[in-house]
């Protein structure tokens, strides 16, 4: 097993610095740092989400006839718009931001042990974004090929401003992920326990974050555990955060913005190509929750995984 999942520097880096927890501890602190961060996003949120609710006139007309039931209609319609979807994606920083708080000031850790690896940066995460836009278009292959989805053109709903925003947040939303459940969670189990424990604790626990997401399903959680061990080798084998951020903001970013799929069951309306899911292969397609509830994914994400546990990292001479 070793030779597929070997010890990551930076699991060996964060060793020297502090001894690690029971696996019920480190859960429990994970928690509460995903809560921490969930916080810091909403003092960011908070006041954007105030400013769009009150700058709306129907919904100030419903508050002032006093129409409660229009009004959180409303603010639910007003909560997903594109504005606002960007602005969440904007606001992971802050995630980004605790992690790394507490990684260097609690677990006293370098930046280096949670993948921020300074050597071949810009390289690597240039490698990322390629392997996103590959993977997932792999899987939209497989849809298109078996007739589960069909493209309807050029949406006339796409805003170059918007997309480019999009794309600025989706590489913050993507990295924050990654941080969270891979730079800091994974890298703390593995400090006390063999890397498999570690890939599959943090796997279960990055997609359990997705429980409250539209259209949930069985298999989207597979297959968003399915990401997670992706996702963890990978980092396993680069020994680097930036190579598997960028895939994990590129697969979000091509999916919603590129291709019109919905994103872990969001949905946005700035997107490149229009197209649509085959009703009666939900099972290939995802549905409701987009492709990442699909076997096309699943497919998709079983060779990648198995193919990067097969790579071997080329020792410097």
């Amino acid at each position: 097993m070793n030779d597929f999942l070997p010890v990551p520097k930076a699991v060996q880096e964060a060793k020297e610095s502090q001894k690690g927890l029971h696996w019920i501890l480190e859960i429990l602190v994970f928690v509460l740092v995903f809560f921490i961060s969930t916080f810091a996003e909403g003092i960011v949120l908070v006041p954007i989400q105030l400013i769009t609710m009150f700058t709306n006139k129907e919904y100030l007309a419903a508050i002032v006839s006093r129409d409660m039931s229009r009004a959180m209609q409303l603010g639910m319609e007003l909560s997903t718009t594109d504005n606002m979807m960007i602005a969440t994606l904007f606001s992971t920083i802050m995630m980004i931001l605790v992690v790394i708080l507490f990684c260097k000031l609690i677990q006293k850790r370098k930046a280096s042990s949670i993948g921020f690896v300074k050597k071949g940066a810009g390289i690597e995460y240039i490698k990322g974004i390629v392997a996103g836009f590959v993977l997932f278009s792999v899987a939209v292959l497989i849809c298109v090929i078996t007739g589960s989805l069909e493209f309807n053109g050029v949406s006339d709903t796409f805003a170059l401003s918007a997309f480019l925003l999009f794309t600025i947040g989706y590489m913050f939303q993507g990295m924050a992920e990654e941080v969270l459940c891979r730079g800091y969670f994974m890298v703390s189990v593995g400090r006390r326990y063999p890397m498999l424990a570690a890939v599959i604790l943090n796997s279960v626990a990055f997609a359990a974050l997705h429980l409250g997401n539209p259209g949930v399903s069985v298999l989207a959680i597979v297959n968003l555990t399915l990401f997670g061990i992706f996702a963890s080798v990978c980092f396993i084998k680069t020994e680097n955060i930036w190579l598997v951020g960028a895939i994990h903001s590129v697969w979000n970013l091509v999916q919603g913005n590129v291709y019109g799929i919905k994103v872990s069951g969001m949905e946005s309306s700035c997107t490149i190509l229009s197209s649509t899911m085959t009703e009666g292969k939900e099972l290939i397609n995802g549905g409701a929750f987009g492709l990442e509830g699909g076997i096309a994914v699943t497919i998709t994400l079983v060779v990648a995984t198995a193919l990067l546990c097969l790579y071997k990292k080329k020792e410097a001479e």
